[in-house]
């Protein structure tokens, strides 16, 4: 049999993906939102049967009793693998055969894990799921179905290097990158790897604690977290807990929510606590795999989607309405967090410097009223272009129970990446070297927001003063109006009166307006480098007019030294200019 190679690197994971794909493409299966689904539940297969064969030996080494969630004929050996008896010519197997079993036996069966009534275990619920959204296989025929699944058949847990790739994840990634699907809003999938070790890291959740991601895409985060929590587990209670008490998320895609259950089941989550509806509205497609989730959790992981639009219908839920899916989320990120607990999150530049949307200023002044923002990370634009976005991004990671007095900024924006070049661990290693004293640099310095928050107060407080005087004159004035409409309702003060005061409720609100715009300017969070030098051009335009001039005469002199060189054989040739002036209609 064909030794599978060693995928050790993106790169080799894309370049197996890329041949599945090909495959794919000339089977009707165009973009990657279509191979996604299709690569997932198939991969899948194929890996939890490796995995259940390995763990039938490892039980039967220590005389432990141990049930497959999948039996013959089922496993991926017996209809699969390229020598299966439905695969194999020398028994009897064809193309066909396979077609036939997968539509008529595999899926119904799959399918039946998840119904009302099932004794199916956990994983086999788990294993419904992941297939629920598959009816029949989306390549077109028999022929085509056997050779993906030979493909597929190569990528092995022994194959994949699991220090340089999750395997479910960076199919994805590795399909936005090669398919050209970055239109697919991708970023709402897939956060870049290098992006979720560092956020898992400066968090540093421990066993015990729970982790969660409100909006989890391929489970990206709560894999990473779950990779960075697996060595410090020292007995088997530890183990256990992580397998099944440690991962919670929500994910609202029918396609992404049975790849981060996969994805999660083959890190090892045995039971991952998904959720399958709209986080926003919270309405659930499927919930029985969250039941009997907690109401707050300790460490908080989230990538919001970009750009998101909400209805009324989400914006109800939440104290500061907003069609921003951003913003509602860090505000649901709010609320699912309780003293000491700890969050990183991507939010786009817009949500952190705009101050003119009320719903926004609010929202983080809440933000920084309950917790304290320990850091902003500026990255540089371009980060998530191989996950379809473009926009330019920051990382914030803050504390709940107790308010912000300062925040500490890394500036990144300088790196230039792309898809060819992206950024890694070693670019964020001076920000790790002085994260834990917040120590200002060049490409780090501290906001004493404390100072900024009584400045502003001390700035508004005439304006307020102000406005309250104006709305007791007001009020008095309103009362006159009122007595005197009753008693010479036609006499001609009554209309000087609502001049005046008209004029007086526009003085106030302007008042109070100002004072707001104040108080909102302290939240514009934007990493702004004080430590950039700005090269001012102070040359005057008569200056600037004689350096063109002397590069012309420049020009002129080289051009006339080529001409010496050649023997005069270069001459300046006439320009033609052929003018239309378009006169007026006929």
């Amino acid at each position: 049999m064909k030794r599978e190679a060693k995928l050790n690197s993106q790169a080799s994971v894309n370049s197996a993906v890329k041949a599945i794909c090909d495959i794919m493409r000339r089977s009707n299966c165009a973009g990657a939102l279509k191979y996604v689904p299709e690569l997932t539940w198939i991969l899948f297969l194929r890996i939890l049967d490796e995995r259940e064969e390995r763990e039938a030996a490892e039980s039967e080494a220590v005389d432990r009793a141990f049930t497959p969630a999948l039996t013959a004929p089922h496993r991926w050996r017996d209809w699969a693998a390229p020598l299966s008896p439905l695969r194999d010519p020398a028994k009897g197997g064809t193309p066909d055969k396979v077609w036939a079993f997968v539509h008529e036996d595999l899926l119904p069966t799959l399918h039946g894990y998840g119904k009302i009534g099932s004794t199916a275990t956990v994983r086999q619920r788990l294993i419904a799921q992941i297939l629920g959204a598959t009816e029949r296989s989306r390549v077109d025929s028999a022929k085509n179905f056997c050779d993906v699944l030979d493909k597929v058949h190569e990528i092995t847990s022994v194959a994949v290097d699991p220090t340089h790739v999750f395997t479910l994840s960076q199919v994805y990634e590795g399909l936005l990158l090669k398919m050209g699907e970055k239109g697919n809003d991708g970023g709402q999938f897939f956060t870049p790897r290098e992006v979720i070790r560092l956020m898992v890291r400066v968090l540093d959740p421990q066993v015990g604690q729970t982790v969660y991601d409100p909006g989890c895409g391929t489970g990206g985060f709560l894999a990473q977290a779950y990779e960075h929590m697996r060595p410090q587990v020292k007995k088997a209670q530890d183990l256990d807990t992580l397998k099944h008490a440690t991962f919670f998320g929500r994910e609202k895609d029918n396609d992404t929510y049975p790849i981060a259950l996969a994805n999660l089941l083959l890190h090892d989550i045995d039971e991952p606590r998904l959720w399958h509806g709209n986080t926003l509205t919270g309405i659930p497609s499927y919930d029985a795999l969250f039941a009997g989730a907690p109401d707050f959790f300790d460490v908080v992981l989230m990538n919001p989607p970009f750009g998101g639009k909400e209805g009324k219908a989400a914006q109800t839920h939440f104290d500061f309405p907003t069609g921003s899916t951003q913003c509602l989320f860090l505000q649901h990120v709010l609320k699912t967090m309780r003293k000491g607990s700890k969050c990183g999150i991507v939010l786009d530049e817009g949500l952190l410097f705009r101050t003119s949307e009320i719903a926004f200023a609010k929202t983080k002044q809440k933000l920084l009223e309950d917790c304290d923002v320990g850091g902003i990370v500026s990255l540089p634009a371009g980060v998530f272009l191989s996950a379809g976005a473009g926009v330019k991004t920051n990382l914030v990671f803050f504390t709940k129970g107790k308010s912000t007095e300062k925040i500490w900024y890394y500036d990144l924006s300088a790196v230039k990446v792309g898809r060819k070049t992206p950024l890694t661990l070693k670019h964020f290693e001076d920000f790790e070297s002085l994260r834990a004293k917040r120590e200002d640099s060049e490409l780090s310095w501290t906001v004493d927001f404390a100072a900024k928050r009584e400045a502003a107060l001390a700035a508004k407080e005439p304006l307020e003063e102000q406005a309250a005087d104006l709305g007791e004159e007001i009020a008095e004035l309103k009362a006159s109006l009122k007595t005197l409409r009753k008693t010479s309702p036609r006499a001609p003060k009554v209309a000087q009166l609502k001049v005046k005061l008209a004029a007086m409720e526009k003085e106030e609100r302007e008042l109070l307006a100002k004072a707001q715009d104040i108080e909102f300017a302290i939240y514009d969070l934007k990493a702004v480098n004080p430590n950039i030098k700005v090269v001012e051009d102070t040359r005057t335009p008569t200056e600037l007019l004689e350096v063109i001039a002397g590069k012309g005469r420049e020009a002129d002199e080289a051009l006339a030294e080529l001409r010496s060189l050649l023997g005069g054989k270069i001459h300046p040739e006439p320009v033609a200019h052929d003018l239309k002036v378009a006169g007026p209609p006929a």
